[in-house]
């Protein structure tokens, strides 16, 4: 689960962690039911209630891909504990990436981004939302690098270190 607030490059990443890992990969803004996105699109951050059928979707496509015998990547922004909690709800092990920028990279990632229902003008509400991974959680942080093939090279790296350890 490749996850971080709007702009931090979760799709780049994961289309490229996917080809690299040969896995099926998912979008998790595609999950959204159409009134969360014309929600966000309106400039109105959602609530827990509007996160909830999206993160069971996910969860549930997870599930499916699982049962079926396959590991995946799958983009979301998992902001809060309590929703990553609700993504390993399913069977099989659910890894978080979570991706690291500096706000003033996502200000302009997002000023110059075209075609995508999530406004700049949200940006804010997601940093406050975020809770950062815990000890206990399954996952690691990673710091975006230059390229998006040097983010994915760190991100397999440190997977790898983090099964080890």
């Amino acid at each position: 689960m490749v996850m971080g607030v709007s702009g931090s490059g979760k799709s780049t990443v994961a289309i490229r962690l996917a080809e690299r890992l040969g896995r099926p990969m998912a979008e998790g803004d595609d999950f959204h039911p159409p009134a969360n996105v014309a929600a966000m699109a309106a400039g109105r951050p959602l609530t827990d209630a509007d996160r909830a059928p999206w993160l069971a979707a996910i969860r549930d496509w997870i599930t499916a891909r699982d049962r079926a015998g396959e590991s995946t990547v799958v983009t979301c922004s998992a902001l809060r504990r309590a929703y990553r909690d609700r993504l390993r709800e399913g069977p099989g092990r659910v890894r978080f990436v979570h991706l690291d920028v500096p706000e003033p990279v996502l200000e302009q990632r997002l000023e110059e981004r075209r075609g995508h229902f999530m406004p700049a003008s949200l940006l804010d509400s997601q940093l406050d939302t975020l809770e950062p991974l815990e000890p206990d959680e399954d996952g690691v942080v990673v710091g975006v690098a230059d390229t998006p093939d040097a983010t994915v090279a760190a991100v397999l790296d440190a997977l790898d270190a983090s099964r080890s350890a």
